[in-house]
C-alpha cells in the first residue's frame, strides 16, 4: 500500500482520530454556512461583452437615467365588453389610492387599449430596493377589485412579476430538496441494505451542499450569483457527493468483507477509491473552470458553486467520511433491511452485467461499430439545435400575475416586447436625434413587426447627450417575427434615420437583442471551453494513468456521451411530442446557456465513472490478468457501484426536470439521460469493446511519461498481493 500517499495519511489521520475529525468538519460546515449569511449574496447584473446589446447598456447607463420601477394596473371585463363609465370610476379609485401610499412617486392618469376594451393605470414607484414594496400595491388593487365586481382589476409590472416568480422558484426549490432527498436514501438502502450505511453518503452530501452554499454567498462578493446557482449547487452537490462517498464506502466494505480491519480498510479504501475521487473531483473543477474562458456573468457564476461543492464533497470524502467509518466499525451495516440486506451481502456472482458484457468480450468490433453508430443517431438531432433565451412567454402560466400579463399584452402589444434604442451625440445634435427618432417611429407605424398603439416616448439625459426609446413589436420575445423586427431595426431603420446624424453612436438592445447577441457569443465561447477542458482533462488523465490511449479513450467516450445528451433534449424540447409527459411548453429551441453548461457539468461527471472503472480494470492488469479478463473483472466488479451512483444521480437530476421553469427542467433532463447513456450503453458496451480491441496497447506511453515501467505496462506474470492495492498514477 502507497502509506506515504496524502490520500492514505489523511484517512489514517481521521480513522484513528474519528472525534475530532468529525468535530473539524462540522465546525467548518457550520462556518461557511455562517460566512455566506453575513456576506450576504451580491447578484450578478448581467455584465459582459456579449455583442451589440452590450454596446446599448452602455449607452444607456452612460445618460445615468433615473430608472424607477413601474406597475400597471388593467382594467378589463371578465366577459363581454368593457362597461367604459365603470372602468373610468374604477381607475378614478385605483388612482386615488395609489397616490396615498408612501412608496408611490406618479400615477399617471388612465389610457384605453386601441379597440377599448381596456384601460390601463401606470404607477411608478419611488427608488428603493426592497422587492416587498410592491406588496402595498398589490394589497391595495385586490381591495378596489373587491370593490367592483364586475370588472376585472389586476395588478402586472416587474416586481409582481419578481414576487410571484420568486414565490414559484422558492417552491421548487423546496420541492427538488423534499423529493430529491428521499430518492437518493431509496436508492443508497437498496444499494447497500442497511439505514446506517446509505445514511452517511446522503449526509455527507447535504453537509457540502450547506457549505459550499455559504461559500458561494461570499464569493459573489467577487464573481456575483445569477438566481439559480443555489439549484445548480444542489443538482451538483447531491450528485458528487452522494457518488464519491458511494465509491469510498463500497471499497471500504468490500475489504471488511475480506477479513481486514476498520482502519485498514480505510486506508485501503483511501489508497483506491479516496485518490479516484481525488482524480474525479479535480476532472469536475477543470471542467468547471473552463466556464471562466466564457467571460460571461452567468457562466463564471455556474462555474463558481459547483467547484465549490465538489471541492467541499472531496474533501469531506477524505477526512470526515473515513473518521465516521472507523467510528462507526460493522455498525455501519445495522439496522438491516432483511431481504434487501440478503441480496446486497450475497457474494454470488452477479448475471446481469456479464449477459450485458457478453456481446463486447465475443465480438468486440461489431459491438463497437452498432454501439458508436446508435450513440451518433441519437445525437443526430443536436445538428438542428437552436439556442434562445426562455421569456416571459415562456414562464409558468398557472399564476394569476402571468395570466393577467397575457391579457395587458393583448390589450397594450408595446407593454410586451420591445426593443431598447440607445443614442449618444453631442447635445447640440439633440434636436436631430429627435427628428430622427421621429421618423423612425413614423417608419415602425406602417410596419407590422412593430406595434402601433406607441405608449413610450423618447427619454433624454440631463446633458442631452443620450436618447433612449422603446420601439415594441406585438410579437413573443422568442418567436421569429420578433427577430425579424431587430433585424430590421439594427440593419435598416437605424442607419437610414439615427446613422445619419453626425457624431451619433446607436445600438440596439433589450430581451430579443440579449437573446440573439447571447446566443451567438455562446456560439463562438464554446470551441475555446472545450477546447480548454479536453486539454487539460487529457493531461489529467495521462499523469492519472501514466497512458495516452487511456486519455484519448476517456476524451472520446464523454464527448460521445455528452453529444448523445445533446441530441434527446434537442429532440424532446424543440418538438411538442413530450409537452405533455414533462409539463412544459416548446418554444422550439434549447435554453442558450445549456450547451455549454451541460458539457463542462457531463464531461466533468463522468470521470467519475471512467477513473473508478478503469481504475479496477488496471489493478487487475498489474496483477498479470489478461486484458480481455482484466476488462470483464473490472466492469463486473464495479458494475454494482457505478449503478447504485449513477442511480442516485439520475434520480436527483431528474426531480430537476419536474420544476416549473423551462431552463431547469432542460437541465435535468439532458443530465439525467446523459448519465443514463454514460452508466449503460458507454461503460459496458463501448469502453469494453475498446479496450480488448486495443490489448496492451491500452497502457501505451512515451518514455518521459511512463515513471518506473513495472508500473505501467500489463506485467508478464502475476506480482504480489500488495501491488493489487497501489493506486493508480
Amino acid at each position: 500500500m502507497a502509506r506515504g500517499q496524502i490520500t492514505v495519511r489523511m484517512a489514517r489521520w481521521s480513522a484513528t482520530h474519528p472525534w475530532r475529525a468529525i468535530a473539524m468538519w462540522v465546525v467548518v460546515v457550520i462556518a461557511c454556512f455562517a460566512l455566506g449569511s453575513v456576506t450576504g449574496t451580491k447578484e450578478s447584473d448581467g455584465d459582459g461583452d456579449i455583442g451589440e446589446v452590450t454596446r446599448a447598456d452602455n449607452i444607456v447607463k452612460s445618460g445615468n437615467f433615473a430608472d424607477p420601477d413601474v406597475e400597471r394596473v388593467l382594467i378589463t371585463s371578465p366577459s363581454g365588453a368593457l362597461d367604459q363609465a365603470e372602468a373610468n370610476k374604477a381607475a378614478g379609485v385605483v388612482i386615488q389610492r395609489m397616490r396615498a401610499l408612501g412608496g408611490v412617486a406618479e400615477v399617471a392618469q388612465p389610457m384605453p387599449a386601441p379597440n377599448k376594451d381596456a384601460l390601463i393605470v401606470r404607477v411608478t414607484l419611488k427608488d428603493g430596493t426592497d422587492d416587498n414594496r410592491v406588496q402595498p400595491l398589490l394589497d391595495t388593487t385586490a381591495q378596489v377589485q373587491q370593490q367592483y365586481p364586475n370588472l376585472r382589476i389586476e395588478e402586472v409590472g416587474g416586481l409582481s412579476i419578481g414576487k410571484a416568480l420568486d414565490e414559484t422558484l422558492g417552491k421548487d426549490f423546496k420541492r427538488a430538496e423534499m423529493f430529491s432527498l428521499p430518492v437518493t436514501l431509496a436508492i443508497l438502502l437498496i444499494a447497500f441494505g442497511a439505514l446506517i450505511a446509505a445514511s452517511v453518503p446522503l449526509l455527507l452530501a447535504l453537509s457540502a451542499v450547506v457549505a459550499a452554499i455559504g461559500l458561494s454567498a461570499a464569493a459573489s462578493q467577487f464573481v456575483p450569483a445569477v438566481d439559480a446557482v443555489n439549484s445548480v449547487i444542489l443538482l451538483i452537490g447531491m450528485a458528487v457527493g452522494v457518488d464519491y462517498s458511494l465509491f469510498y464506502l463500497r471499497r471500504e466494505r468490500e475489504e471488511r468483507a475480506k477479513g481486514r480491519g476498520h482502519v485498514d480498510a480505510v486506508e485501503i479504501a483511501a489508497a483506491t477509491s479516496g485518490h479516484a475521487v481525488v482524480v474525479s473531483g479535480t476532472a469536475v473543477i477543470i471542467s468547471m473552470a473552463g466556464l471562466f474562458l466564457a467571460r460571461d456573468a452567468v457562466f463564471s457564476s455556474f462555474a463558481v458553486g459547483p467547484i465549490l461543492v465538489v471541492a467541499v464533497a472531496v474533501v469531506g470524502s477524505l477526512t470526515v467520511l473515513p473518521a465516521v467509518l472507523a467510528k462507526l466499525g460493522r455498525w455501519v451495516d445495522r439496522p438491516r433491511i432483511p431481504f434487501i440486506w440478503r441480496l446486497t451481502a450475497s457474494k454470488a456472482q452477479p448475471r446481469f452485467w456479464p449477459a450485458v458484457l457478453k456481446p463486447a468480450l465475443k465480438h468486440p468490433i461489431a459491438t463497437l461499430l452498432v454501439s458508436v453508430t446508435a450513440l451518433l443517431a441519437v445525437a443526430a438531432p443536436a445538428l438542428g439545435m437552436t439556442l434562445k433565451f426562455p421569456g416571459t412567454e415562456d414562464l409558468p402560466r398557472d399564476t394569476a400575475v402571468m395570466k393577467a400579463y397575457d391579457r395587458l399584452t393583448a390589450a397594450f402589444p408595446s407593454t410586451g416586447t420591445s426593443h431598447e434604442v440607445a443614442v449618444r451625440a453631442p447635445a447640440n445634435q439633440q434636436p436631430a436625434v429627435k427628428a430622427a427618432l421621429a421618423d423612425l417611429v413614423q417608419r415602425t407605424q406602417s410596419d407590422k413587426l412593430f406595434a402601433q398603439d406607441g405608449l413610450e416616448e423618447p427619454r433624454v439625459s440631463k446633458d442631452g447627450t443620450v436618447t433612449v426609446l422603446e420601439v415594441a413589436t406585438p410579437y413573443e420575445g422568442g418567436s421569429q417575427e420578433a427577430r425579424d423586427s431587430l433585424t430590421k431595426l439594427r440593419t435598416e431603420l437605424m442607419p437610414e434615420t439615427v446613422g445619419k446624424v453626425p457624431g451619433v453612436e446607436y445600438a440596439v438592445g433589450g430581451f430579443v437583442a440579449a437573446d440573439v447577441d447571447y446566443a451567438a457569443h455562446t456560439k463562438s465561447k464554446l470551441p475555446l471551453v472545450i477546447g480548454f477542458v479536453l486539454l487539460l482533462t487529457m493531461i489529467v488523465m495521462m499523469v492519472t494513468f501514466r497512458s495516452v490511449v487511456v486519455a484519448l479513450t476517456a476524451i472520446f467516450l464523454n464527448v460521445l456521451s455528452a453529444g448523445a445528451a445533446y441530441g434527446v433534449v434537442t429532440a424532446v424540447f424543440q418538438n411538442t411530442w413530450a409537452e405533455g409527459i414533462l409539463d412544459f411548453r416548446s418554444n422550439g429551441s434549447v435554453v442558450s446557456w445549456l450547451p455549454l453548461f451541460l458539457f463542462v457539468v457531463l464531461f466533468g461527471l463522468s470521470m467519475d465513472y471512467h477513473v473508478f472503472v478503469v481504475s479496477r480494470i488496471r489493478e487487475a492488469v498489474l496483477r498479470g490478468v489478461p486484458t480481455k479478463q482484466a476488462v470483464a473483472e473490472g466492469i463486473t466488479g464495479s458494475a454494482g457501484v457505478v449503478t447504485s451512483a449513477a442511480a442516485v444521480m439520475i434520480g436527483v437530476f431528474a426531480v430537476f426536470a419536474t420544476l416549473s421553469t423551462l431552463d431547469m427542467k432542460q437541465l435535468g433532463v439532458g443530465l439525467a439521460v446523459a448519465i443514463l447513456i454514460d452508466a449503460t450503453i458507454i461503460r459496458a458496451v463501448v469502453l469494453p469493446s475498446m479496450m480488448i480491441l486495443l490489448g496492451n496497447a491500452n497502457w501505451w506511453a512515451p518514455k518521459w511519461l511512463r515513471g518506473r515501467p513495472a508500473k505501467h505496462a500489463a506485467p508478464a506474470a502475476p506480482v504480489e498481493e500488495e501491488r493489487e492495492l497501489t493506486p493508480v498514477g
